[in-house]
């Protein structure tokens, strides 16, 4: 029996929430990724476009000083975009800064949320007695293949649906970096290996240092399909 993705479960809250408030297959196609990269072949995915006009119809992401809805990316020929991608400056109402703001399709924007909450800053606390006031984001959308490897299918950064996160500030100004923290004190082992773990309650895919050497600095956050019905999950 199949479980229910985390994101599902993460719009079901969202959804709820909001409500109490106010009371594949197919023929493959190229795309050019630009000087220094051969045209790649990649096959339609339609549950790309249905996991996030579901996120669009359900009205759980909204605009605000934080988030900026910006219009489709992508267009005819390209195999990279979204319908209507959001600009997320800030995660929980402002409170954790992303710098540089991270470019996400909608159903990124929750599971950001939910992460940085229930996750992150409970690990931050955890570990140090401090909240997580920013984070690093070393990538969002880019249309480009899986670490930049030529001959790779595209990555899911191309599609605005990953986020990589290098590095995080505690409310006392200090980093804790990915790369020099994954193997440094115990106390930033402790919450680096927290958020890593973490995340594969709420991400379908989650990669760091331990997956391979093109992560030896950052986390990797996704919400690709793997399995015939989208519902497994990759933590590494």
């Amino acid at each position: 029996m199949s479980v229910m993705r985390p994101v599902s479960a993460v719009l079901a809250i969202c959804c709820l929430l909001a409500l109490a408030a106010c009371g594949g297959s197919g023929a493959s196609k190229s795309v050019g990724l630009g000087a220094g990269f051969p045209r790649l072949m990649s096959k339609p995915a339609p549950w790309r476009s249905q996991e996030e006009n579901k996120c669009l119809a359900l009205g759980i992401v909204k605009p605000s000083p934080f988030l900026v809805q910006r219009a489709s990316l992508g267009g005819p020929g390209s195999s990279c975009g979204a319908e209507r991608p959001f600009e997320m400056s800030a995660a929980l109402g402002g409170r954790v800064a992303m710098r540089p703001t991270a470019l996400l399709q909608c159903a990124m924007v929750p599971a950001v949320d939910k992460w940085m909450g229930e996750v992150v800053q409970r690990a931050a606390q955890r570990h140090f007695g401090l909240p997580v006031i920013e984070i690093k984001v070393a990538a969002s959308y880019a249309c480009r293949p899986i670490n930049h490897q030529r001959g790779a299918r595209l990555s899911e950064h191309g599609f605005a649906n990953a986020l990589d996160v290098s590095g995080f500030m505690l409310a006392d100004g200090r980093w804790i970096r990915v790369k020099t923290g994954w193997w440094g004190d115990v106390r930033e082992r402790g919450f680096l290996r927290d958020v890593h773990r973490g995340g594969c309650a709420i991400f379908m895919t989650v990669l760091g240092p331990n997956y391979d050497s093109f992560h030896r600095d950052h986390f990797h956050f996704d919400l690709a399909w793997h399995g015939r019905e989208g519902d497994k999950q990759i933590c590494r």
